[in-house]
C-alpha cells in the first residue's frame, strides 16, 4: 500500500511538473507570438464586404488581367500548392524568369509590408505590382480597366462592390477587391489551437522544437501572428552565405531605400505553412527545410544546429501548417468584341 502511494505520488509530481513547464512555455510564447484571429482582419481604407470578396476572387483567378491572357495572380500564388508556385523563381510573360522566389499569399494580410524588400506597404499596393511588371503579367492599368469595362458582368460586380462611386471600374478598386479576397486566405493551424489553450494540439517533439526556436533566438526575427513578415534583417547577420544561396546581384531592400545599410537586407519570411512552400529564401535555391533551418542558424544566429535540434525545429514548423480555406474555382465573365486581345510580345 505504501509502495503504491509512493508510485502514485511520484507520477503525480511528474505530471504537475510537466503541466507547469507547458504553462510556462505557453506564457512565454504568448509574449512572442499571437494566434490567428477568428474573423477576417480589417485592412486600411478598404471596408471588406461579401461582394468585394467575390469580385476580388474572380480577379485573382482571371488570366485576362495579364497582357498575354495566360497568367493570373493564382499562377504564382497557387492556392492548391501552399499559396506559391513551388519554383525557385516564377515564370511570367514570354516565359521570362522573375528575379525572386514567389512568397505565399496565405496569411499575407498579416505582413507589415509586401514583397521580400517591403516595397509595397499593403496588399492593395502589392496587387498592382505584378500586373505591371514586364517579367510577370506585363499589363498596364489602362488595359486592365479597358478589359474590365468590356465585360458587363464585371461592370455590374464593381458597382455592387463600390456602390458609392459613380465610376467604380478603376485600377485602384481592382487592387482593393483583390486585397479583400486575399484577406480571407488565412490558415488556422495546430499552433493557434495550442496558443488558445488546447494542450493536445501539438506533439511533444513540436513543443521541444518551439522551445528551441525561442531559446536559440529564431523568434527574435520570426515573431508576431505570422511568425515573420514584420521586420527587415541582413541575410548573413553573423556569417554571409555564399552565392549559391545569396546571389551577389540582389541587394534586397537597398533597391528601395538606396541606403548602404540596407544592402542584402530582406523582410523576415513569415513561417506559416513553410513546409508547403519549398524552395526557400528569396533566391529559391534551397529545397530542404531542415537545410534551410541549419543555414539560418549559422548565418543569422552563429549557431551550429545539430541534426536533432534541426529536426525538432522542423517539427515545430509543421505545427504552423494550417487549414486552407476551401476554394471553388470561379466562373468568369465572357469576353466581348470590345475586350482587348491578348499579346505575347515582350517589350
Amino acid at each position: 500500500m505504501n509502495r503504491f502511494r509512493l508510485i502514485s505520488t511520484t507520477t503525480l509530481s511528474f505530471a504537475i511538473a510537466g503541466a507547469a513547464a507547458a504553462s510556462e512555455l505557453r506564457d512565454a510564447s504568448k509574449d512572442m507570438f499571437a494566434p490567428l484571429p477568428s474573423t477576417i482582419p480589417a485592412v486600411s481604407d478598404n471596408p471588406i464586404t461579401p461582394a468585394k470578396i467575390d469580385l476580388g476572387k474572380a480577379l485573382f483567378f482571371d488570366p485576362r488581367m495579364s497582357a498575354s491572357g495566360v497568367f493570373s495572380c493564382n499562377s504564382c500564388h497557387n492556392l492548391a500548392t501552399g499559396g506559391d508556385d513551388n519554383m525557385p523563381t516564377s515564370i511570367g510573360h514570354g516565359w521570362q524568369k522573375g528575379p525572386r522566389n514567389s512568397p505565399t499569399v496565405l496569411n499575407s494580410v498579416f505582413n507589415e509590408a509586401q514583397f521580400w524588400d517591403g516595397r509595397a506597404e499593403d496588399l492593395k499596393a502589392q496587387a498592382k505590382g505584378p500586373v505591371q511588371a514586364g517579367v510577370e503579367m506585363a499589363n498596364t492599368p489602362e488595359n486592365v480597366v479597358a478589359t474590365l469595362n468590356s465585360m458587363p458582368q464585371y461592370v455590374h460586380w464593381f458597382k455592387e462592390s463600390f456602390p458609392d462611386e459613380t465610376d467604380p471600374v478603376t485600377f485602384d478598386n481592382f487592387a482593393k477587391a483583390i486585397e479583400a479576397y486575399e484577406a480571407t486566405l488565412t490558415t488556422p493551424a495546430p499552433f493557434d489551437a495550442w496558443l488558445n489553450g488546447d494542450d493536445n494540439a501539438m506533439s511533444a517533439e513540436q513543443l521541444a522544437g518551439l522551445e528551441l526556436f525561442m531559446d536559440k533566438g529564431c523568434a527574435s526575427c520570426h515573431n508576431g501572428v505570422n511568425l515573420g513578415g514584420n521586420g527587415y534583417y541582413p541575410f548573413g547577420l553573423i556569417e554571409k552565405p555564399g552565392a549559391d544561396i545569396l546571389p551577389e546581384g540582389d541587394k534586397g531592400r537597398y533597391a528601395v531605400t538606396e541606403t548602404a545599410d540596407d544592402e542584402y537586407v530582406f523582410r523576415a519570411s513569415p513561417l506559416r505553412n513553410i513546409d508547403q512552400t519549398a524552395p526557400y529564401f528569396h533566391s529559391g535555391l534551397v529545397w530542404d527545410l531542415k537545410v534551410a533551418v541549419q543555414i539560418m542558424g549559422e548565418s543569422q544566429l552563429g549557431e551550429d544546429l545539430s541534426d536533432d535540434e534541426a529536426d525538432k525545429i522542423v517539427a515545430f514548423l509543421g505545427s504552423l501548417t494550417g487549414e486552407v480555406p476551401e476554394v471553388t474555382y470561379p466562373v468568369l465573365p465572357a469576353e466581348t468584341a470590345a475586350t482587348p486581345r491578348p499579346t505575347g510580345e515582350v517589350k
